[in-house]
């Protein structure tokens, strides 16, 4: 009788393993409204222009927008391979994931620098700086996310949270450009919206129970922090270390960068 129990609980139909199904999925709904969010927040700015061929920007911007598109797109695929039980794929494409994540950081900083030398070449060298901080940040933000991804990826309940607070990050600047939350947009509005993809999981993980994981409260507290720090770019020490980097860029060896 024991080993029937034993054997029907590991069938594919049991609630048992029904249960940990259900408790995979929620990331794929999750991981759709960080998807959502992107584009609703650079819809106006570049996927609409874009789509109706207005758009002028820097081929750094296009091609950070690609590797961000495929960033998301392959942490759908990710989730949707875990949640269908197709680990062995999701493990092979989980370093491609890294690769790609690595070559989102670089292009990423390309495209600052990029914007960074155009903010200055426009004249207004203090907006220029404040900008600069604020990008940087998301980078520096990211990056220990991302790191920790790789680190823990044979630890799965820790790996999958890790990366869906990663790719929350990543939609910060989309928030930022949705202008019907108001300019500049509330703090209570922006942790609100934000990071409703973690929320979404964490209310999963507090119903099934009863608790919420370590990561979605440390990765809350980045995301919060990340708010926080703001003013400092308009900080003494930040203006010391901006002058700087505006020095190089102004110097004939930043300016045939």
């Amino acid at each position: 009788m024991s080993r029937a129990a034993v054997s029907v609980s590991a069938l594919p139909g049991s609630s048992a393993t029904d249960r940990t199904a259900r408790r995979r999925r929620i990331f794929l709904p999750a991981a759709l409204v960080g998807t959502a969010l992107a584009i609703i927040g650079f819809w106006q700015t570049y996927f609409g222009p874009l789509l109706a061929g207005a758009v002028h920007v820097h081929i750094f911007t296009h091609v950070h927008a690609v590797v961000m598109v495929t960033w998301l797109v392959l942490f759908m695929a990710q989730v949707w391979f875990a949640a269908s039980g197709r680990i062995r794929l999701h493990i092979r494409l989980g370093a491609w994931v890294m690769c790609v994540g690595i070559v989102l950081v670089v292009v990423g900083l390309l495209a600052i620098s990029e914007g960074f030398a155009a903010r200055l070449a426009a004249g207004d060298v203090f907006r220029a700086q404040r900008w600069l901080f604020g990008t940087l940040r998301d980078v520096v933000f990211f990056v220990p996310f991302l790191v920790a991804g790789w680190v823990y990826r044979r630890r799965p309940e820790i790996h999958k949270r890790v990366m869906l607070v990663a790719t929350t990050i990543l939609v910060l600047p989309a928030v930022s450009r949705m202008t019907f939350l108001g300019f500049p947009v509330a703090l209570w509005k922006f942790m609100l919206v934000w990071p409703l993809p973690v929320y979404l999981a964490m209310g999963h993980d507090f119903r099934a129970r009863r608790m919420v994981h370590p990561v979605y409260v440390i990765g809350i507290a980045a995301m919060l922090t990340m708010r926080l720090v703001l003013p400092l770019n308009r900080s003494a020490a930040w203006q010391a270390v901006a002058t700087h980097i505006t020095a190089f860029y102004q110097t004939p060896a930043g300016q045939a960068r």
